[in-house]
């Protein structure tokens, strides 16, 4: 095992040399939306700690599920800055069905202009076409966009984890 910087920050990761070649990521959407509204409150005294936030979300998704989304994200900010999403709403598809979203992860306050967004996610949907979503693990990455501290976009590739049988 070694271990890497990850990019110009000091965070750093364990680089494994046994990982399987049989795990895949399979591209189901790019989202991009924004927040129309938010708000925060400071759950320290003086404001500089960790808060609690609500935004509403709206925006687009192409790729394999394509169609309108609407959701709220509701993360906790914590005291070194990270943002820990946690976003639920629906995907309205242009083809009828409705999806529902759940997404877990961190946002990261580094770089300052693109601060990454890594997150898992799970979709569940009652429309036959899309009920293979049911029981499929997604993971996401992306980036918030932002012109003078201003947020102007958000962007997360989600992509199916492809199940494959345990290396040996």
């Amino acid at each position: 095992m070694s271990v890497t910087q990850h990019d110009d920050t000091t965070h750093y990761y364990a680089a494994s040399s046994v990982a399987s070649p049989q795990h895949r990521l399979a591209l189901l959407y790019k989202l991009r939306f924004a927040y129309p509204e938010a708000w925060s409150i400071p759950l320290t005294p003086d404001g500089s700690g960790e808060s609690q936030l609500f935004f509403f979300a709206e925006g687009r998704c192409e790729g394999r599920i394509t169609g309108r989304m609407r959701g709220a994200n509701h993360p906790r900010r914590r005291s070194d800055g990270t943002f820990l999403p946690d976003f639920q709403g629906i995907i309205e598809t242009d083809d009828g069905a409705v999806i529902f979203f759940d997404h877990q992860g961190y946002g990261r306050t580094y770089p300052a202009e693109r601060r990454q967004i890594v997150s898992s996610a799970t979709h569940l949907s009652g429309d036959e076409r899309y009920r293979w979503l049911n029981d499929v693990v997604c993971v996401g990455s992306g980036e918030v966009r932002s012109t003078d501290g201003r947020i102007t976009e958000l962007v997360l590739e989600v992509m199916e984890l492809i199940w494959q049988p345990p290396h040996e």
